[in-house]
């Protein structure tokens, strides 16, 4: 699903995919601000861990 983000390319915020592919444009950006996909990453790891530290009691 794609995010709402910045594209420092075109300047503008667009929908952008996990691998970089514009929906906007149509086509893939290079220089985008990822950092909603990277902070879902971390929260879902961090809950890995929690869970994984729950199962070890």
């Amino acid at each position: 699903m794609p995010k709402w983000c910045f594209n420092y390319e075109s300047g503008d915020y667009e929908y952008i995919e996990r691998d970089g592919f514009s929906i906007d444009q149509g086509e893939y950006v290079y220089n985008w601000d990822d950092s909603e996909y990277r902070r879902e990453e971390e929260e879902e790891e961090e809950e890995r861990r929690r869970e994984d530290a729950e199962d070890d009691w």
